[in-house]
Protein backbone atom coordinates (compact mmCIF):
# COMPACT_ATOMS: atom_id res chain seq x y z
CA UNK A 1 0.00 0.00 0.00
CA UNK A 2 1.76 3.03 -0.96
CA UNK A 3 1.07 6.81 0.54
CA UNK A 4 -1.34 7.75 -2.62
CA UNK A 5 -3.58 4.97 -1.13
CA UNK A 6 -3.54 6.26 2.06
CA UNK A 7 -4.24 9.48 1.73
CA UNK A 8 -7.34 8.74 -0.99
CA UNK A 9 -8.36 6.58 2.03
CA UNK A 10 -8.36 9.57 4.60
CA UNK A 11 -10.20 11.73 1.97
CA UNK A 12 -12.80 9.45 1.75
CA UNK A 13 -13.42 8.96 4.87
CA UNK A 14 -13.60 12.94 5.34
CA UNK A 15 -16.60 13.01 3.59
CA UNK A 16 -17.87 10.12 5.45
CA UNK A 17 -17.07 11.87 8.79
CA UNK A 18 -18.69 14.95 7.71
CA UNK A 19 -22.20 13.38 6.47
CA UNK A 20 -21.86 11.80 10.24
CA UNK A 21 -21.52 15.65 12.27
CA UNK A 22 -23.94 16.85 9.64
CA UNK A 23 -26.67 14.15 10.58
CA UNK A 24 -25.68 14.49 14.39
CA UNK A 25 -26.43 17.73 13.90
CA UNK A 26 -29.84 17.36 12.39
CA UNK A 27 -31.01 14.93 14.97
CA UNK A 28 -30.43 16.97 17.39
CA UNK A 29 -32.36 19.70 16.26
CA UNK A 30 -35.35 17.87 15.55
CA UNK A 31 -35.16 17.38 19.40
CA UNK A 32 -35.00 21.07 20.10
CA UNK A 33 -31.66 20.34 21.55
CA UNK A 34 -29.01 23.45 20.94
CA UNK A 35 -26.49 22.95 17.72
CA UNK A 36 -24.18 26.36 18.25
CA UNK A 37 -21.20 23.79 19.77
CA UNK A 38 -21.12 21.80 17.26
CA UNK A 39 -21.12 24.29 14.23
CA UNK A 40 -17.10 24.53 14.44
CA UNK A 41 -16.82 20.73 14.55
CA UNK A 42 -18.94 21.00 11.00
CA UNK A 43 -16.82 23.31 9.47
CA UNK A 44 -13.45 21.51 11.10
CA UNK A 45 -14.39 18.32 9.40
CA UNK A 46 -15.41 19.84 6.07
CA UNK A 47 -11.97 21.90 5.59
CA UNK A 48 -10.41 18.53 6.44
CA UNK A 49 -12.11 16.83 4.01
CA UNK A 50 -11.63 19.62 1.19
CA UNK A 51 -7.73 19.54 2.43
CA UNK A 52 -7.93 15.53 1.83
CA UNK A 53 -9.37 15.60 -1.43
CA UNK A 54 -6.75 18.66 -2.70
CA UNK A 55 -4.16 16.26 -1.59
CA UNK A 56 -5.89 13.00 -2.44
CA UNK A 57 -5.71 14.78 -5.84
CA UNK A 58 -2.38 15.90 -6.45
CA UNK A 59 -0.63 12.99 -5.60
CA UNK A 60 -0.09 10.50 -8.65
CA UNK A 61 1.94 7.17 -7.87
CA UNK A 62 3.84 6.04 -10.59
CA UNK A 63 4.62 2.21 -11.01
CA UNK A 64 8.30 1.20 -12.31
CA UNK A 65 6.86 -0.34 -15.02
CA UNK A 66 4.67 2.95 -16.47
CA UNK A 67 5.02 6.24 -17.31
CA UNK A 68 2.84 9.09 -16.99
CA UNK A 69 1.58 11.65 -19.23
CA UNK A 70 0.21 14.63 -17.89
CA UNK A 71 -2.98 16.64 -19.25
CA UNK A 72 -3.07 20.38 -17.80
CA UNK A 73 -5.05 22.77 -18.41
CA UNK A 74 -2.73 24.94 -17.75
CA UNK A 75 0.15 24.91 -19.99
CA UNK A 76 0.13 25.64 -23.78
CA UNK A 77 -0.21 22.52 -25.46
CA UNK A 78 -2.20 20.65 -22.96
CA UNK A 79 0.49 18.08 -22.02
CA UNK A 80 3.72 18.62 -19.63
CA UNK A 81 6.95 18.44 -21.33
CA UNK A 82 8.33 15.52 -19.38
CA UNK A 83 6.78 12.18 -18.80
CA UNK A 84 6.44 11.22 -14.82
CA UNK A 85 8.77 8.85 -13.49
CA UNK A 86 8.26 5.91 -11.21
CA UNK A 87 7.57 7.05 -8.08
CA UNK A 88 5.41 10.00 -6.19
CA UNK A 89 4.63 12.72 -7.98
CA UNK A 90 2.60 15.84 -7.24
CA UNK A 91 0.06 17.37 -10.22
CA UNK A 92 -2.02 20.67 -10.12
CA UNK A 93 -5.12 19.54 -8.38
CA UNK A 94 -8.31 18.99 -10.43
CA UNK A 95 -6.69 21.04 -13.19
CA UNK A 96 -3.92 18.37 -14.55
CA UNK A 97 -4.68 14.55 -15.27
CA UNK A 98 -2.29 11.30 -15.61
CA UNK A 99 -2.55 8.87 -18.53
CA UNK A 100 -0.16 5.85 -17.50
CA UNK A 101 1.46 3.74 -20.31
CA UNK A 102 2.97 0.59 -19.92
CA UNK A 103 6.56 0.32 -20.79
CA UNK A 104 6.76 -3.41 -20.36
CA UNK A 105 7.14 -5.97 -23.07
CA UNK A 106 3.79 -6.43 -24.97
CA UNK A 107 2.87 -9.34 -27.56
CA UNK A 108 0.76 -8.70 -30.41
CA UNK A 109 -0.28 -11.94 -32.21
CA UNK A 110 -2.09 -12.47 -35.56
CA UNK A 111 -3.34 -16.20 -35.96
CA UNK A 112 -5.08 -18.15 -38.49
CA UNK A 113 -6.48 -20.20 -35.22
CA UNK A 114 -9.17 -19.04 -33.62
CA UNK A 115 -9.12 -17.48 -30.21
CA UNK A 116 -4.98 -17.82 -30.36
CA UNK A 117 -4.39 -14.14 -31.62
CA UNK A 118 -5.70 -10.62 -30.77
CA UNK A 119 -8.23 -10.88 -32.52
CA UNK A 120 -11.03 -13.27 -32.87
CA UNK A 121 -11.19 -16.18 -35.78
CA UNK A 122 -9.06 -16.11 -38.59
CA UNK A 123 -6.73 -13.13 -38.48
CA UNK A 124 -3.81 -14.20 -40.32
CA UNK A 125 -2.21 -12.11 -42.97
CA UNK A 126 -3.02 -12.66 -46.55
CA UNK A 127 0.06 -12.46 -49.12
CA UNK A 128 1.55 -13.35 -52.34
CA UNK A 129 4.35 -14.35 -53.71
CA UNK A 130 6.72 -13.33 -56.65
CA UNK A 131 4.88 -16.24 -58.51
CA UNK A 132 1.65 -15.33 -57.86
CA UNK A 133 0.75 -17.54 -55.19
CA UNK A 134 -1.55 -16.93 -52.07
CA UNK A 135 -0.32 -17.81 -48.56
CA UNK A 136 -1.44 -16.69 -45.39
CA UNK A 137 1.07 -16.26 -42.42
CA UNK A 138 0.44 -16.16 -38.59
CA UNK A 139 3.06 -14.15 -36.81
CA UNK A 140 3.77 -12.39 -33.27
CA UNK A 141 5.36 -9.42 -32.77
CA UNK A 142 7.30 -9.02 -29.19
CA UNK A 143 7.39 -5.28 -28.39
CA UNK A 144 7.64 -2.57 -25.59
CA UNK A 145 7.11 1.47 -25.66
CA UNK A 146 9.93 3.41 -25.25
CA UNK A 147 9.97 5.36 -22.16
CA UNK A 148 11.83 8.26 -23.69
CA UNK A 149 8.74 8.72 -26.19
CA UNK A 150 5.82 8.25 -24.33
CA UNK A 151 4.66 11.48 -24.84
CA UNK A 152 5.08 11.02 -29.00
CA UNK A 153 3.24 8.00 -28.46
CA UNK A 154 0.35 9.28 -26.76
CA UNK A 155 0.26 12.58 -28.76
CA UNK A 156 0.15 10.22 -32.12
CA UNK A 157 -1.29 6.89 -31.36
CA UNK A 158 -2.92 7.65 -27.55
CA UNK A 159 -4.39 3.90 -26.73
CA UNK A 160 -4.60 2.79 -30.32
CA UNK A 161 -1.55 2.10 -30.83
CA UNK A 162 -1.70 -1.81 -30.50
CA UNK A 163 -4.17 -1.96 -33.19
CA UNK A 164 -3.95 0.99 -35.34
CA UNK A 165 0.00 0.94 -35.08
CA UNK A 166 1.42 -2.48 -34.62
CA UNK A 167 -0.94 -4.40 -36.18
CA UNK A 168 -1.54 -2.15 -39.30
CA UNK A 169 2.58 -1.90 -39.48
CA UNK A 170 3.45 -5.59 -38.95
CA UNK A 171 0.86 -6.79 -42.19
CA UNK A 172 2.26 -4.15 -44.45
CA UNK A 173 5.54 -5.14 -44.20
CA UNK A 174 4.75 -8.95 -44.02
CA UNK A 175 2.90 -8.81 -47.30
CA UNK A 176 5.70 -6.34 -48.54
CA UNK A 177 8.39 -8.66 -47.97
CA UNK A 178 6.32 -11.65 -48.77
CA UNK A 179 5.85 -10.26 -52.38
CA UNK A 180 9.96 -10.38 -52.92
CA UNK A 181 10.24 -14.10 -52.87
CA UNK A 182 9.01 -17.30 -54.66
CA UNK A 183 6.66 -19.86 -53.44
CA UNK A 184 9.37 -22.71 -52.65
CA UNK A 185 11.60 -19.68 -51.14
CA UNK A 186 9.28 -18.53 -48.89
CA UNK A 187 8.91 -21.91 -47.27
CA UNK A 188 12.13 -23.45 -47.47
CA UNK A 189 15.63 -21.95 -48.81
CA UNK A 190 14.77 -18.45 -47.81
CA UNK A 191 12.40 -18.53 -44.77
CA UNK A 192 15.05 -17.17 -42.53
CA UNK A 193 16.16 -14.57 -45.18
CA UNK A 194 12.46 -13.67 -45.28
CA UNK A 195 11.95 -13.44 -41.37
CA UNK A 196 15.27 -11.50 -40.83
CA UNK A 197 13.98 -9.02 -43.97
CA UNK A 198 10.55 -8.42 -41.90
CA UNK A 199 12.53 -7.85 -38.67
CA UNK A 200 14.55 -5.27 -39.61
CA UNK A 201 12.30 -3.47 -42.12
CA UNK A 202 9.55 -3.51 -38.92
CA UNK A 203 11.96 -2.09 -36.34
CA UNK A 204 12.58 0.88 -38.47
CA UNK A 205 9.45 1.67 -39.24
CA UNK A 206 8.10 1.53 -35.15
CA UNK A 207 11.22 3.18 -33.77
CA UNK A 208 9.97 6.14 -35.73
CA UNK A 209 6.81 5.92 -34.01
CA UNK A 210 8.57 5.10 -30.25
CA UNK A 211 8.00 1.37 -30.18
CA UNK A 212 10.88 -0.91 -29.54
CA UNK A 213 11.05 -3.84 -31.22
CA UNK A 214 12.07 -6.82 -28.95
CA UNK A 215 11.36 -9.47 -31.56
CA UNK A 216 9.71 -10.98 -34.39
CA UNK A 217 8.24 -14.39 -34.80
CA UNK A 218 7.14 -15.97 -38.42
CA UNK A 219 4.66 -18.44 -36.51
CA UNK A 220 3.63 -20.20 -39.45
CA UNK A 221 2.93 -19.88 -43.28
CA UNK A 222 0.21 -21.70 -44.64
CA UNK A 223 -0.86 -22.50 -48.76
CA UNK A 224 -3.84 -22.30 -50.47
CA UNK A 225 -5.81 -25.84 -50.78
CA UNK A 226 -4.57 -26.42 -54.26
CA UNK A 227 -0.80 -25.81 -53.76
CA UNK A 228 -1.28 -27.64 -50.68
CA UNK A 229 -2.32 -30.64 -52.62
CA UNK A 230 0.33 -29.98 -55.57
CA UNK A 231 3.17 -29.81 -52.91
CA UNK A 232 1.93 -33.15 -51.85
CA UNK A 233 1.89 -34.72 -54.92
CA UNK A 234 5.42 -33.58 -55.38
CA UNK A 235 6.78 -35.14 -51.93
CA UNK A 236 4.76 -38.20 -53.02
CA UNK A 237 6.80 -38.10 -56.27
CA UNK A 238 9.89 -37.44 -54.86
CA UNK A 239 9.45 -40.67 -52.37
CA UNK A 240 9.15 -42.52 -55.45
CA UNK A 241 11.72 -41.42 -57.14
CA UNK A 242 13.87 -41.62 -54.00
CA UNK A 243 12.76 -45.50 -53.26
CA UNK A 244 13.22 -46.38 -56.96
CA UNK A 245 16.48 -44.67 -56.71
CA UNK A 246 17.39 -46.95 -53.61
CA UNK A 247 16.06 -50.20 -55.76
CA UNK A 248 18.63 -49.34 -57.98
CA UNK A 249 21.58 -49.19 -55.98
CA UNK A 250 20.67 -51.80 -53.98
CA UNK A 251 20.25 -54.04 -57.83
CA UNK A 252 23.56 -52.32 -58.15
CA UNK A 253 25.45 -52.72 -54.97
CA UNK A 254 24.57 -56.67 -55.31
CA UNK A 255 25.89 -56.90 -59.31
CA UNK A 256 28.88 -55.02 -57.87
CA UNK A 257 29.18 -58.06 -55.18
CA UNK A 258 28.48 -60.59 -57.37
CA UNK A 259 31.30 -59.52 -59.91
CA UNK A 260 33.39 -58.86 -56.84
CA UNK A 261 32.93 -62.80 -55.82
CA UNK A 262 33.37 -63.73 -59.44
CA UNK A 263 36.46 -61.99 -59.53
CA UNK A 264 37.57 -63.32 -56.84
CA UNK A 265 37.36 -66.75 -58.08
CA UNK A 266 38.98 -65.92 -61.50
CA UNK A 267 41.80 -64.45 -59.18
CA UNK A 268 42.29 -68.03 -57.24
CA UNK A 269 41.96 -69.83 -59.90
CA UNK A 270 44.58 -67.20 -61.47
CA UNK A 271 46.60 -68.22 -58.76
CA UNK A 272 46.42 -71.69 -58.71
CA UNK A 273 47.68 -72.05 -61.94
CA UNK A 274 50.51 -69.59 -61.51
CA UNK A 275 50.84 -72.05 -58.38
CA UNK A 276 50.90 -75.06 -60.38
CA UNK A 277 53.25 -73.49 -63.30
CA UNK A 278 55.52 -72.59 -60.79
CA UNK A 279 55.64 -76.11 -58.88
CA UNK A 280 56.29 -77.23 -62.81
CA UNK A 281 58.98 -75.03 -63.82
CA UNK A 282 60.55 -75.60 -59.86
CA UNK A 283 60.24 -79.66 -60.92
CA UNK A 284 61.55 -79.09 -64.04
CA UNK A 285 64.48 -76.79 -63.02
CA UNK A 286 65.02 -79.40 -60.24
CA UNK A 287 65.24 -82.60 -62.63
CA UNK A 288 67.27 -80.78 -64.78
CA UNK A 289 69.97 -79.72 -62.09
CA UNK A 290 69.41 -82.92 -61.08
CA UNK A 291 70.67 -84.38 -64.31
CA UNK A 292 72.84 -81.91 -64.26
CA UNK A 293 74.47 -83.33 -61.37
CA UNK A 294 74.52 -86.92 -62.48
CA UNK A 295 75.92 -86.20 -65.78
CA UNK A 296 78.48 -84.35 -64.04
CA UNK A 297 79.33 -87.57 -61.72
CA UNK A 298 79.09 -89.95 -64.93
CA UNK A 299 81.89 -87.76 -66.44
CA UNK A 300 83.96 -87.45 -63.19
CA UNK A 301 83.58 -91.35 -63.05
CA UNK A 302 84.53 -91.88 -66.19
CA UNK A 303 87.34 -89.50 -65.66
CA UNK A 304 88.81 -91.13 -62.30
CA UNK A 305 88.20 -95.07 -64.74
CA UNK A 306 90.25 -93.24 -67.62
CA UNK A 307 92.88 -92.41 -64.69
CA UNK A 308 92.79 -95.79 -63.32
CA UNK A 309 93.34 -97.69 -66.45
CA UNK A 310 95.98 -95.87 -67.41
CA UNK A 311 97.77 -96.87 -64.55
CA UNK A 312 96.21 -100.54 -64.26
CA UNK A 313 95.45 -101.63 -67.59
CA UNK A 314 94.62 -104.90 -66.63
CA UNK A 315 91.90 -103.68 -64.89
CA UNK A 316 89.76 -103.78 -68.61
CA UNK A 317 90.94 -107.29 -69.07
CA UNK A 318 89.70 -107.84 -65.84
CA UNK A 319 85.92 -105.75 -66.50
CA UNK A 320 85.86 -107.47 -69.71
CA UNK A 321 85.93 -110.66 -67.87
CA UNK A 322 83.07 -110.36 -65.57
CA UNK A 323 81.04 -109.09 -68.68
CA UNK A 324 81.03 -112.85 -69.90
CA UNK A 325 77.99 -114.87 -69.69
CA UNK A 326 77.97 -116.66 -66.38
CA UNK A 327 77.73 -120.11 -68.27
CA UNK A 328 80.97 -119.95 -69.97
CA UNK A 329 82.88 -122.57 -67.59
CA UNK A 330 86.83 -121.53 -69.25
CA UNK A 331 88.75 -119.07 -67.37
CA UNK A 332 90.94 -117.12 -69.53
CA UNK A 333 94.61 -116.15 -68.29
CA UNK A 334 97.12 -114.29 -69.88
CA UNK A 335 99.61 -116.26 -72.18
CA UNK A 336 102.44 -116.19 -69.85
CA UNK A 337 100.60 -117.13 -66.86
CA UNK A 338 102.39 -121.48 -65.99
CA UNK A 339 99.14 -121.74 -63.54
CA UNK A 340 96.18 -123.62 -63.94
CA UNK A 341 93.68 -123.97 -61.34
CA UNK A 342 90.99 -126.32 -60.85
CA UNK A 343 87.47 -125.75 -61.40
CA UNK A 344 84.45 -127.00 -58.43
CA UNK A 345 83.38 -129.34 -61.29
CA UNK A 346 86.83 -131.05 -62.10
CA UNK A 347 87.13 -128.68 -65.12
CA UNK A 348 90.21 -126.62 -65.28
CA UNK A 349 91.76 -123.29 -66.57
CA UNK A 350 93.20 -123.23 -69.88
CA UNK A 351 95.52 -120.50 -70.81
CA UNK A 352 94.71 -117.90 -73.38
CA UNK A 353 97.46 -117.45 -75.83
CA UNK A 354 96.59 -114.05 -77.79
Amino acid sequence: MNLVTVVNGLAAFSWVALFAVIVFLVVRAARDRTVKRAVPLVLSVLVLALVMNVVSAGLVFIEPTERGVVITALGEGGLRDQALQPGLNWIVPFFDRVVTYSISRQNYTMSIAHQEGDRDGDDSIEARTSDGQLVRVDASVIFALDPNQVIGIHIGWQNTYRDNLIRSVTRGVIRDAVSQYGIEEVYGTQRQALTDKITTELRTKLEREGILLIDFVLRNIAFSDEYAASVEQKQIAEQLAQQAAFVVEQRRQEAEQARQQAQGLADSAVIAAEGEALSVVIAAEAAAEARLIEAEAEAQALQLLGQALAANPDVLQLQYIEKISPNIQVMLLPSNTPFLFPLPDGQSFSSLTP
